[in-house]
């Protein structure tokens, strides 16, 4: 199970994690906090050193509710931060958190490596195609509506179905265009609710329907906080106890935004799993 990031072949049987860089002033957790070519440098170094396989840059933040963001504003907050990461950091595998298949475009022609799509290509018709010209790998998330609607989409006749039927179709749609590095993202907190979210986690196993990589993304998210009646800031515990979940369920991505503690869980599982 491996994909190909600018030539270099990344085997996901064994889990990896992706670092969060959030260059957005509004993010649920991390907002604000890297605004600056120092602080972005030094928590990119440190997210490496502690073991990220990925750095995952997002321009635009998907919390829920987020205001809209112009494809303008976010190629200038984007562009200038994968060009110096790739410049001071040229070994590091940079992923790209957008929906628009412009941004990916640009991005990856500045040197970024794979795209991170929370629409699955349902937010602009030209993303797929965009993919298939560029021919790098594709992570292609479940939502309804947008970051604005999410909240309110949250009926569903059988969520593991459902989220496998839309899988189902993205992946047809993607293999029918060319695109070859597929993998997939439920969406934890993105048109689910609390209890829906626990609902998709103790069965994640079940979409490992084409053999195709799982990415969770569970990291300080709400329905941890809100099950611990804590916050974001103290939900690290709860993430790290969401983690060793998923890898037993079959994950074999973790997008975090604490690398050390995720890259220790990976460890602790790879140990219970070893032969």
């Amino acid at each position: 199970m491996t994909i190909n990031c600018k030539g270099k072949l990344i085997d996901l049987s064994t889990p990896k994690v992706m670092g969060i860089l959030n260059v957005t002033p509004d993010s649920f957790y991390d907002g604000g906090r890297y605004k600056d070519e120092t602080s972005i440098l030094n928590q990119v170094e440190s997210m490496l050193q502690e073991g990220a396989t990925f750095i995952d840059v997002g321009a635009y933040s998907s919390r829920p509710n987020a205001p809209f963001v112009s494809e303008d504003e976010e190629l200038q907050r984007l562009l200038p931060i994968i060009k110096l990461l790739v410049n001071k950091f040229p070994e590091s595998t940079i992923s790209v958190d957008t929906f628009r298949s412009n941004v990916a475009k640009q991005s990856i022609q500045v040197g970024a490596a794979l795209i991170n799509d929370i629409s699955a290509g349902l937010q602009d018709q030209n993303m797929l195609q965009t993919i298939a010209k560029l021919q790098v790998p594709y992570i292609m998330m479940h939502m309804c509506g947008t970051p604005q609607t999410m909240q309110i989409l949250t009926d569903y006749d059988d969520l593991i179905k459902d989220i496998n039927l839309y899988f189902s179709e993205r992946i047809a749609k993607a293999r029918g265009l060319g695109i070859i590095d597929l993998i997939l993202d439920p969406g934890f907190g993105f048109a689910k609710t609390t209890k829906q979210n626990f609902e998709l986690l103790n069965n994640f196993e079940l979409l490992n329907i084409a053999d195709l990589p799982l990415l969770a993304g569970v990291s300080r998210k709400s329905m941890i906080y809100k099950t611990l009646n804590t916050s974001a800031t103290e939900a690290l515990n709860g993430t790290t106890a969401l983690h060793m979940v998923a890898l037993q369920k079959g994950a074999k991505i973790l997008r975090v935004h604490d690398v050390k503690q995720a890259q220790e869980c990976i460890t602790l599982y790879n140990q219970l799993h070893a032969e």
